[in-house]
């Protein structure tokens, strides 16, 4: 079910249908500046969608809006993954295996901002290898985090170290969706688009990395003194076989929910048979109409996150549903005229509907038949254009606050605690990669960096 449902009229014609965008902004802004956690969102997306009832004027075309922003595949995707990837976070962080991982790094002396920079650079390698960002959440952030938080190193900055590392390989990554999308649309080859990208991507990365090097804040040491005193129990690396296991399959190109199917699975056993884990302490049934075990705690400690989806995919079915899509491609034509506003109307157009939707190949998709025909008619390199598109999604959506960039890695770091735990509004600000990614596409605009003739 992913038909085009009716297109929604408003009272007081556009600034009405922007009513909802408006009231949504208003309410995220107030929960960053608060540094809310995830529920402050889902308070914003919620409000959203009830200020648009008012102002819509057929209100049985703005339900079937709402219901049509569910219907997307995506939506059920997401939904499955964050609650699978809770369960098989669970098995690897209640076994004692972050806790083991911890005592030999911190042994070892691989602490604070060196930690920071390996996660970095570890994520990048398994982003570029298994092609999806928000995979590499679920298997990166049960692990590393809590491990480099032990070690010294600060919540935010092992978040955006993680979070910079998924979008180098969203980016470059040749079996990344989004590289495959801007690609396609553009009519051009796949590896000279990676071959070409690596211009842009490859000096943001190492931008990256000598800012998490030199500026990544470390704790006062409380943590890494705590890990160096925890008991060390070889036999819970055992549990690693969950991630491996994930890790393999996402590169096989399994599908993301058979991955973290498998890897539950492979988690479940190994936790049984070697002893760690009693089928009582996964699930138990212990009377009084309650149910306990990991799995169950695993699940419902996704509440909020589930909520926040919620509200976000309905409003994107609202925004879509009142031809915002349209009015961003109209916005586009008018702009194009030299080669150099081009380029400018490229970022702008993309960057606009990655943050909307809060999905890079989406946006791509929607612009990229119109992108081609004012880069052509402007004489803007099909390579060109594709890297823009694509390095423009991995800045924009990557830095919005309300999209599954954001919101999921904090949620995943709130599973360890209120003190590690990172606002959704806080991760923009320490997601270098991006940051660095915005500044190379500013210089490549106007001093004419990476373009052909």
């Amino acid at each position: 079910m992913d038909q085009k449902v009716q297109r929604i009229e408003y009272r007081f014609g556009k600034a009405g249908s922007l009513a909802p965008l408006a009231a949504a902004a208003a309410m995220i802004l107030w929960a960053a500046v608060s540094q809310s956690n995830v529920n402050g969102y889902v308070l914003a997306f919620f409000t959203a969608l009830i200020v648009g009832v008012i102002f819509a004027k057929d209100e049985k075309a703005y339900g079937e809006a709402l219901v049509y922003g569910l219907s997307k595949p995506m939506f059920g995707v997401i939904v499955l993954a964050v609650i699978l990837a809770a369960v098989s976070g669970k098995l690897i962080s209640a076994s004692g295996a972050v806790q083991t991982i911890a005592a030999y790094v911190v042994e070892a002396g691989f602490t604070g901002r060196l930690f920071v920079a390996a996660s970095f650079l570890i994520t990048c390698l398994l982003a570029f290898a298994t092609g999806t960002s928000v995979g590499t959440y679920f298997v990166v952030i049960p692990i590393l985090f809590p491990v480099g938080v032990m070690a010294g190193a600060s919540p935010e900055f092992m978040i955006g170290a993680i979070v910079s590392g998924a979008a180098f390989g969203d980016n470059l990554g040749p079996i990344s969706d989004t590289t495959i999308a801007s690609s396609a649309t553009q009519h051009a080859d796949l590896g000279t688009v990676v071959r070409t990208r690596m211009r842009y991507s490859l000096p943001a990365a190492a931008g990256a990395l000598l800012l998490f090097l030199f500026f990544s804040r470390t704790t006062q040491g409380s943590a890494a003194a705590g890990a160096a005193n925890v008991q060390a129990n070889p036999l819970s690396l055992i549990m690693l076989v969950v991630p491996l296991v994930i890790i393999v399959l996402c590169m096989m190109r399994k599908h993301l929910i058979t991955a973290l199917s498998w890897g539950i699975v492979a988690g479940i056993a190994a936790g049984l048979l070697s002893g760690i884990y009693t089928v009582g302490d996964l699930v138990a049934f212990p009377g009084g109409f309650s149910v306990s075990g990991a799995i169950i705690e695993a699940i419902t400690g996704t509440a909020g996150t589930m909520a926040m989806l919620i509200g976000v995919f309905a409003l994107l079915g609202v925004l879509e549903c009142s031809g915002l899509f349209e009015d961003v491609g109209a916005l586009l034509t008018r702009l194009a005229k030299t080669e150099r506003s081009t380029e400018a109307t490229i970022v702008l157009s993309v960057g606009i509907l990655s943050m909307v939707t809060g999905v890079i190949s989406v946006a791509i998709v929607a612009l990229g038949d119109l992108i081609h025909e004012i880069g052509e008619k402007a004489g803007v390199d099909r390579y060109r254009r594709a890297n823009l598109m694509d390095c423009t999604g991995c800045v924009f959506c990557f830095l919005a606050p309300w999209t599954v960039h954001c919101v999921i890695p904090a949620q995943l770091s709130a599973q360890f605690g209120e003190g590690a735990a990172v606002a959704p509004g806080a991760v923009p600000f320490v997601n270098y990669y991006s940051l660095c990614m915005l500044v190379i596409l500013a210089v490549a605009i106007l001093t004419g960096y990476g373009r052909k003739h």
